[in-house]
């Protein structure tokens, strides 16, 4: 039960921030103006990390945790749903964000700035329906 109580924290943290990054942050990082953008792009990443480091660990582990004991009365195929939704935001984050702010921070690019604002949907439907599932889960075992 514990590991569902933090991978919920945890996955609540993580929709906050992506709604935060679609709606607000990533549209004015789109922007900025090439004599700022550098710089900003760089600093998103280093700040980012400080944020999302520890309830993206808390994720991972937790979702192990249900995959490898799932909790009494939680239906046998949510955390495998609940596991492939993390693989989508993660995989999205690798494999599509971070070489996409590596670019920014190398020089300003608008089309750059668009496209990060149009792929970071996956990542924030990914953890939102997370959150839901986790709520899903949360019901089956009260």
């Amino acid at each position: 039960m514990f590991a569902l109580y933090a991978n919920t924290i945890a996955t609540a943290v993580m929709v906050g921030v992506i709604w935060f990054v679609q709606v607000v942050h990533y549209p004015l990082l789109a922007q900025f103006g090439s004599t700022q953008s550098v710089a900003v792009a760089e600093q998103h990443q280093q700040r980012t990390g400080y944020v999302v480091g520890l309830p993206m660990l808390v994720e991972g582990l937790s979702t192990l945790w249900l995959l490898a004991r799932r909790p009494d009365g939680v239906a046998a195929l949510l955390p495998w749903i609940n596991a492939v939704l993390l693989a989508v935001a993660l995989g999205s984050t690798v494999l599509v964000s971070v070489p996409l702010h590596a670019k920014m921070a190398l020089a300003h690019n608008d089309e750059t700035g668009r496209r990060l604002v149009l792929t970071n949907w996956p990542r924030t439907i990914a953890w939102t329906a997370r959150l839901a599932l986790c709520g899903v889960m949360l019901a089956q075992v009260q």
